[in-house]
């Protein structure tokens, strides 16, 4: 797969991600409790019943995502510290997206001195650094914008994820999504890798780790699992750890790489942390469809993105 040729221009997959990715990141907030108990959740999944309030408001998935995106656009590369500042002026903003309990603590600090990254991102969780999904959820933009060049993809997502999650973890999280963009950005044009092939190549560029352990046991799941077995088999994201997070999201990918609105209502049938999840699996996808085939109500309903996105 990573030698494909078949693909349009970088940004172009770069944004078609981005779009996607905050697609999933808003459908998936939906399902939360806040919105609908667990069991009608579950019910309207199943009967596919899309949610109808509106707008569809995305998170903090989407606001750090669009940080990486300008970062990229600006200088073609991961320029950590730009990213730095980019993560905390976007906070300092709208500091009301659903950050995590350790953004709420590093972001502000990156507003006033970007170059800090360094000491205060390993200072996160007793010196552990973070080994959340923090960095995995808005790597799928950049996997897409080094499309068909996985090397390269992982490299400068783990550069993007040091900026805020200094535990392996967290950082082999973000590599793996972001392979998985890059090498179904690469496939455009061309018929869909195989799911279990397709999560083998991204198993090879993803570090030794939980996140790998897990996504390993992704490979040999059946593409007609329910998915709510997946995740329970895999996790949903529900303790919020990028190992708990990837392998689910990245298999529901895999196995609908030709329809994000079918990637999208698999992904959700497993819950949890579902924004994120949603937001991985779509920004995956889109990597490869771009928007093409997503239900005009839905797009309709989604916040949109700054102008500026699609100006880039």
């Amino acid at each position: 797969m990573e030698d494909m040729t078949t693909r349009p221009p970088v940004p172009e997959a770069a944004r078609d991600a981005l779009e996607g990715l905050a697609l999933g990141d808003a459908f998936g907030e939906r399902w939360f409790p806040l919105f609908r108990p667990a069991p009608e959740a579950h019910r309207d999944i199943r009967a596919r019943r899309t949610p109808e309030e509106s707008p569809w408001h995305w998170t903090d998935d989407t606001a750090m995502a669009l940080s990486v995106h300008k970062v990229l656009t600006v200088h073609g590369t991961v320029d950590q510290d730009a990213l730095a500042a980019a993560f905390g002026a976007a906070y300092r903003a709208d500091a009301y997206r659903g950050y995590g309990a350790g953004m709420h603590r590093l972001l502000p600090a990156l507003a006033d001195d970007p170059p800090s990254w360094r000491t205060r991102t390993r200072e996160l969780f007793d010196g552990q650094g973070s080994f959340g999904n923090g960095a995995a959820m808005r790597a799928a933009p950049l996997g897409a914008w080094f499309a068909g060049d996985a090397k390269e993809a992982a490299r400068q997502a783990a550069l993007s994820a040091e900026v805020t999650h200094a535990h392996p973890e967290g950082v082999a999280g973000a590599v793996a999504v972001a392979v998985a963009a890059s090498l179904a950005a690469a496939s455009r044009g061309a018929p869909a890798p195989h799911g279990e092939e397709f999560l083998k190549q991204v198993l090879r560029h993803t570090p030794a780790g939980e996140v790998r352990n897990t996504l390993a046991l992704a490979c040999a799941v059946r593409p007609d699992v329910r998915p709510w077995r997946a995740a329970d088999l895999l996790g949903n994201g529900q303790r919020v750890s990028a190992a708990d997070t990837v392998p689910f999201a990245l298999w529901s990918a895999a196995v609908h790489l030709d329809s994000l609105t079918d990637a999208l209502w698999s992904t959700a049938e497993g819950l949890g942390d579902v924004d994120t999840t949603c937001a991985i699996t779509a920004g995956t996808v889109a990597a490869r469809t771009g928007l093409a085939g997503a239900d005009p109500v839905w797009l309709q309903r989604r916040e949109a993105l700054p102008q500026w996105v699609g100006e880039g």
